[in-house]
């Protein structure tokens, strides 16, 4: 019998922002009054994680989980301010980076909040794309400081 081929599994990870659990249907069972479906979907096809910790920050919670490290060990436990020194080091392994030497294409879409220089950014560490905000929904907006790297 020929040994089969093992497929890799496809890996998608949606990051909310200001999500809590009891806003996804699949956790609150509708009890806020209306349903997620496409998300109970993936949940319900896929894995669900229902305990962790995480720092009141959103920039700490996105470094621990692309780098596996304490943010702390990072040095990102609080957002960052453009053009700011602090961000993605070159010595912080990434997920992206683990999963380039087995085969994976990587991307990551949205917003990233893990510093705004040339050397933070995402590409930079190992994601194959970037399409997103370097920072908050609005930055956009704002006018831009002398400090911003060109």
């Amino acid at each position: 019998m020929a040994k089969q081929e093992q497929k890799k599994p496809n890996i998608l990870i949606l990051w909310g922002d200001d999500i809590g659990i009891w806003n996804i249907s699949h956790f609150s069972r509708g009890m806020m009054g209306y349903q997620t479906p496409n998300i109970d979907r993936v949940a319900k096809e896929g894995v669900t994680f229902t305990d962790y910790y995480a720092q009141q920050s959103c920039t700490a919670g996105r470094a621990c989980f692309i780098t596996g490290q304490n943010p702390i060990r990072t040095g990102l436990t609080k957002v960052g301010m453009p053009g700011a020194t602090v961000g993605l080091q070159k010595e912080d392994p990434t997920i992206a980076e683990m999963l380039k030497p087995l085969g994976y294409a990587t991307g990551q879409f949205g917003k990233n909040h893990l510093g705004d220089r040339d050397e933070f950014l995402p590409t930079m560490h190992g994601f194959d794309e970037f399409f997103g905000n370097l920072y908050h929904l609005n930055a956009e907006e704002e006018p831009e400081l002398p400090d911003y790297p060109k």
